[in-house]
């Protein structure tokens, strides 16, 4: 019998999706909370016995919203939940539920990418910067606001900081552009010390995962080895879909 799965990763702005069959990714796609006819036409298409799995940080409201979009289409709801140890991934978050699931399934995805140490990225409305030891430990990490927020906060608690559609420039040379700048480049020194302070307690290399919207502005800014992987945590997800079978 084969196995239909709908992966769902719930973010703060938007929802990415993907469909497995069989453990081959058939379709994937990004929808914004205010449009989710694709995602019901793909739910139709899983048929009866079709799971959906979900790992979600939307918050209460957009959680139902989905749940109400999904439950007159004859799939079973899973809802994801970080845990303490999983996938060969060991949490030492206290407590280990704390942890944004979005964050658990990208270290799980990375672990099974990886055996070498690795600071996990995930660049959206907030950035997280996780590391994760060559035998699986999760240490910690890091969240910093992405660079709307960061913008939105230099707009509210500042008197001359107006407009902040610049542009990123190594020497900006107008507010907009210093604006925009400066939130990338914190972005950016928050992993590469994150990076730095992994690599000294590794014995063997250390890479970098990035994911997320903001991933591609990141990675040329950053001189570790680094790769974008823009389906991390769907990546995560099947793993605990699937874990056990």
């Amino acid at each position: 019998m084969m196995t239909s799965l709908l992966l769902l990763d719930a973010g703060n702005t938007r929802l990415k999706w993907a469909r497995v069959l069989d453990g081959r990714w058939e379709e994937r796609g990004v929808s914004g909370y205010d449009e989710l006819d694709e995602l019901i036409r793909h739910a139709r298409r899983m048929g009866q016995g079709g799971q959906c799995w979900i790992a979600s940080v939307a918050g209460a409201a957009r959680n139902h919203l989905v749940e109400q979009t999904l439950q007159d289409q004859e799939v079973s709801l899973h809802w994801l939940e970080s845990q303490s140890a999983q996938c060969g991934v060991t949490s030492h978050y206290s407590p280990p539920q704390q942890l944004g699931v979005d964050r658990w399934m990208a270290l799980l995805a990375a672990r099974k990418r990886s055996q070498e140490a690795c600071v996990v990225v995930s660049a959206g409305t907030a950035m997280t910067a996780d590391a994760l030891t060559a035998d699986g430990h999760f240490l910690g990490g890091v969240i910093v606001p992405g660079i709307g927020l960061m913008q939105q906060a230099l707009q509210m608690g500042t008197a001359l900081v107006g407009q902040t559609d610049g542009q990123f420039q190594t020497f900006p040379r107008n507010t907009a552009d210093a604006v925009r700048s400066g939130a990338v480049m914190a972005m950016a020194g928050a992993v590469s010390l994150m990076h730095s302070r992994l690599s000294s307690l590794s014995a063997g290399p250390t890479r970098c995962l990035l994911t997320g919207g903001d991933a591609g502005l990141l990675m040329p800014l950053l001189e570790c080895s680094v790769e974008c992987v823009p389906e991390l945590v769907l990546e995560g997800v099947l793993l605990a879909a699937t874990a056990g079978r």
